[in-house]
């Protein structure tokens, strides 16, 4: 039975000072290439718990959409409403778009966290990386799983596939970079602005949110990615966030999501009409 504690805090994501702070995944064991590790990489081996609205979670189906990784990694998507109990499995009738748990046949995301670990006690968040071998979670954080997804797997796939590295040891340093600032003032920045309870705390974080992506807009003058001329992560983690993997997107589960879950923000949980940007226009500069 859920309580109202339970209940409010799923809905409560602001500290007493009115300022949203991410909490800290949990699960931080990694797949690696080789045989003899814990989690070692094999194909039909893993299975990834995500939602099509969560940009943390995007960014792991859009790495294992363009590595080829989909015939080889299961994929399970939550309804897009999450309500006292957290994300939930819902069918396709229920939810287009929605992938129910196959796997572990679970209802809700909780029930994988609690199956791992009886007595856990932080949020139940996605993206999760399973291992259907030894029934447990790998990981739960995204900037991690993108990079096993990256690498670990590459001697399973084709050639051209295999070569795709979205994280060249050349160009890591620049990518580090962007990735620090981008995430601090816009992957997270959207969600300090968005749930922040005080206008002190939304004044802190939204300044420096339009900030970055002017910063962002500049760096992308005349040129298609931001790190010199190639695609990589950090283009991938900058794109969840600014709604081209369009299989990857669902609009309605985005704006299902952050304007029917999230009853402390938006009560009348009214969504608005349209669906941005056409993914089948080309965009070429």
């Amino acid at each position: 039975m859920t309580t109202g504690t339970e209940k409010s805090s799923i809905l409560n994501w602001a500290s007493k000072d009115g300022e949203f702070r991410r909490q800290q995944s949990t699960f931080r064991d990694m797949i690696e290439a080789d045989e003899n590790a814990k989690f070692a990489a094999e194909p039909d081996r893993y299975h990834l718990y995500i939602s099509w609205a969560c940009p943390w979670a995007h960014r792991t189906a859009m790495v294992r959409q363009l590595k080829g990784l989909d015939k080889l990694i299961g994929l399970s998507a939550v309804d897009y409403l999450m309500l006292d109990k957290g994300w939930k499995f819902s069918t396709t009738e229920e939810c287009p778009g929605a992938i129910p748990d196959t796997i572990n046949h679970a209802n809700h995301v909780r029930d994988l966290y609690f199956k791992v670990n009886p007595d856990y006690e932080g949020r139940f968040t996605v993206p999760i990386l399973w291992d259907k071998k030894l029934q447990t979670i790998v990981n739960n954080e995204s900037s991690e799983i993108i990079r096993m997804f990256n690498t670990a797997f590459n001697k399973y796939l084709p050639k051209e596939q295999a070569e795709l590295n979205y994280y060249p040891e050349s160009l890591r340093e620049e990518i580090d970079e962007k990735n620090g600032w981008i995430y601090d003032t816009i992957n997270n920045g959207v969600y300090k602005s968005g749930f922040a309870t005080t206008q002190k705390a939304y004044e802190n974080n939204v300044y420096p949110l339009f900030e970055s992506l002017d910063r962002v807009e500049k760096l992308l003058e005349g040129k298609k990615y931001l790190v010199q001329e190639q695609f990589t992560e950090a283009d991938i983690r900058l794109f969840t966030t600014i709604p081209g993997v369009k299989e990857t997107v669902n609009m309605d589960h985005i704006k299902g999501h952050y304007y029917m879950s999230h009853r402390q923000i938006n009560p009348t949980q009214v969504v608005p009409v349209g669906t941005g940007p056409d993914l089948d226009v080309h965009v070429d500069q």
